[in-house]
Protein backbone atom coordinates (compact mmCIF):
# COMPACT_ATOMS: atom_id res chain seq x y z
CA UNK A 1 0.00 0.00 0.00
CA UNK A 2 0.84 3.79 -0.69
CA UNK A 3 2.71 4.99 2.44
CA UNK A 4 0.03 8.02 2.25
CA UNK A 5 -3.70 7.31 1.93
CA UNK A 6 -6.66 9.58 2.01
CA UNK A 7 -10.53 8.88 2.77
CA UNK A 8 -13.74 10.61 3.18
CA UNK A 9 -17.45 10.30 4.73
CA UNK A 10 -20.06 9.28 2.14
CA UNK A 11 -21.14 13.39 1.48
CA UNK A 12 -17.59 14.64 1.32
CA UNK A 13 -17.83 16.96 4.46
CA UNK A 14 -14.98 15.15 6.53
CA UNK A 15 -11.74 14.39 4.72
CA UNK A 16 -8.67 12.40 6.38
CA UNK A 17 -5.09 11.67 6.01
CA UNK A 18 -3.01 8.29 7.07
CA UNK A 19 0.50 8.77 6.66
CA UNK A 20 2.36 5.65 7.34
CA UNK A 21 1.82 2.09 6.57
CA UNK A 22 -1.49 0.48 8.28
CA UNK A 23 -0.79 -2.22 11.09
CA UNK A 24 -3.64 -4.26 10.63
CA UNK A 25 -6.13 -5.32 7.65
CA UNK A 26 -9.31 -7.91 8.76
CA UNK A 27 -12.77 -8.79 8.37
CA UNK A 28 -15.25 -8.63 11.44
CA UNK A 29 -18.28 -11.15 11.21
CA UNK A 30 -19.09 -10.21 14.83
CA UNK A 31 -22.82 -8.58 15.01
CA UNK A 32 -22.14 -5.84 15.96
CA UNK A 33 -19.70 -5.12 12.69
CA UNK A 34 -22.91 -6.80 10.77
CA UNK A 35 -25.32 -4.15 12.31
CA UNK A 36 -22.75 -0.98 11.93
CA UNK A 37 -22.05 -1.99 7.90
CA UNK A 38 -25.55 -3.25 7.57
CA UNK A 39 -23.76 -6.07 5.55
CA UNK A 40 -22.83 -9.24 6.45
CA UNK A 41 -19.55 -8.34 7.93
CA UNK A 42 -17.43 -5.02 8.63
CA UNK A 43 -13.67 -3.97 7.67
CA UNK A 44 -11.39 -2.86 10.54
CA UNK A 45 -7.94 -1.12 9.84
CA UNK A 46 -5.83 -0.44 12.48
CA UNK A 47 -3.70 2.32 12.06
CA UNK A 48 -0.89 4.75 14.89
CA UNK A 49 -2.67 7.42 15.69
CA UNK A 50 0.28 9.86 14.89
CA UNK A 51 -0.31 8.68 11.52
CA UNK A 52 -3.85 9.95 11.29
CA UNK A 53 -5.29 13.60 10.47
CA UNK A 54 -8.68 14.94 9.72
CA UNK A 55 -7.72 17.60 6.78
CA UNK A 56 -11.46 18.66 6.50
CA UNK A 57 -14.55 18.74 8.72
CA UNK A 58 -15.18 17.62 12.14
CA UNK A 59 -16.64 14.17 13.74
CA UNK A 60 -19.27 13.41 16.37
CA UNK A 61 -18.97 10.78 18.80
CA UNK A 62 -20.62 8.36 21.14
CA UNK A 63 -19.79 5.13 23.08
CA UNK A 64 -20.80 1.62 23.51
CA UNK A 65 -20.00 -1.82 25.26
CA UNK A 66 -17.51 -3.89 22.86
CA UNK A 67 -18.44 -7.45 23.58
CA UNK A 68 -15.00 -8.27 25.25
CA UNK A 69 -16.81 -5.50 27.95
CA UNK A 70 -14.85 -2.69 27.14
CA UNK A 71 -15.83 0.62 26.42
CA UNK A 72 -15.48 1.77 22.64
CA UNK A 73 -15.71 5.32 21.27
CA UNK A 74 -16.94 5.38 17.84
CA UNK A 75 -16.34 8.82 15.39
CA UNK A 76 -18.77 9.58 12.49
CA UNK A 77 -19.85 12.37 10.26
CA UNK A 78 -22.30 14.16 11.82
CA UNK A 79 -24.05 15.40 8.22
CA UNK A 80 -24.68 11.76 6.56
CA UNK A 81 -23.49 9.21 9.73
CA UNK A 82 -20.91 7.35 8.15
CA UNK A 83 -18.57 5.75 10.97
CA UNK A 84 -14.71 6.66 10.20
CA UNK A 85 -12.91 4.72 12.73
CA UNK A 86 -13.35 3.85 16.91
CA UNK A 87 -10.71 3.19 19.70
CA UNK A 88 -10.79 1.40 22.61
CA UNK A 89 -11.41 3.50 25.62
CA UNK A 90 -10.60 1.22 28.64
CA UNK A 91 -6.80 1.08 28.31
CA UNK A 92 -4.21 3.56 26.36
CA UNK A 93 -3.84 2.46 22.91
CA UNK A 94 -1.50 3.29 19.94
CA UNK A 95 -3.99 2.94 17.69
CA UNK A 96 -7.08 3.31 15.91
CA UNK A 97 -9.64 1.12 13.82
CA UNK A 98 -10.30 2.66 10.76
CA UNK A 99 -13.36 2.08 8.65
CA UNK A 100 -11.47 1.19 5.47
CA UNK A 101 -13.99 1.46 2.89
CA UNK A 102 -14.01 5.29 3.61
CA UNK A 103 -10.86 5.21 1.78
CA UNK A 104 -10.62 6.81 -1.77
CA UNK A 105 -8.71 4.28 -3.26
CA UNK A 106 -9.94 0.63 -1.65
CA UNK A 107 -8.31 -1.80 -4.60
CA UNK A 108 -5.15 -2.53 -2.66
CA UNK A 109 -6.64 -3.72 0.10
CA UNK A 110 -6.06 -7.27 1.51
CA UNK A 111 -7.35 -8.34 4.95
CA UNK A 112 -4.84 -10.77 6.54
CA UNK A 113 -7.89 -12.25 8.59
CA UNK A 114 -11.52 -13.17 8.93
CA UNK A 115 -12.68 -12.97 13.24
CA UNK A 116 -15.49 -14.06 14.59
CA UNK A 117 -16.38 -16.65 12.70
CA UNK A 118 -18.72 -17.92 15.10
CA UNK A 119 -21.16 -14.64 14.12
CA UNK A 120 -20.41 -15.37 10.43
CA UNK A 121 -23.41 -15.15 7.82
CA UNK A 122 -24.22 -18.88 6.73
CA UNK A 123 -23.42 -17.55 3.14
CA UNK A 124 -20.07 -16.43 3.95
CA UNK A 125 -17.29 -18.94 2.75
CA UNK A 126 -13.80 -17.77 4.68
CA UNK A 127 -11.00 -17.37 1.62
CA UNK A 128 -7.49 -20.10 2.28
CA UNK A 129 -6.12 -16.72 2.28
CA UNK A 130 -6.71 -15.00 5.56
CA UNK A 131 -5.95 -16.53 8.56
CA UNK A 132 -9.35 -17.75 10.38
CA UNK A 133 -10.40 -17.17 14.14
CA UNK A 134 -13.75 -18.18 15.46
CA UNK A 135 -13.72 -15.10 17.98
CA UNK A 136 -11.12 -12.64 18.76
CA UNK A 137 -7.55 -13.27 18.25
CA UNK A 138 -4.35 -11.96 20.22
CA UNK A 139 -3.78 -9.20 17.79
CA UNK A 140 -0.46 -8.83 19.31
CA UNK A 141 0.98 -11.59 16.50
CA UNK A 142 -0.15 -9.58 14.13
CA UNK A 143 1.61 -6.38 15.09
CA UNK A 144 4.84 -8.22 15.34
CA UNK A 145 4.56 -9.84 11.66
Amino acid sequence: MNHSLEGSCQCGEVHYQIKGEPLVLYRCHCTECQKQSGSGFGMSMWVRNDDFEILRGSLKHFQRIADSGGKMECFFCGNCGVRIFHKTLNKKQDYIVLKPGTLHNTQALQPTADIWLKSKQAWFVPPDDTEHFEGSPDFKEFLET
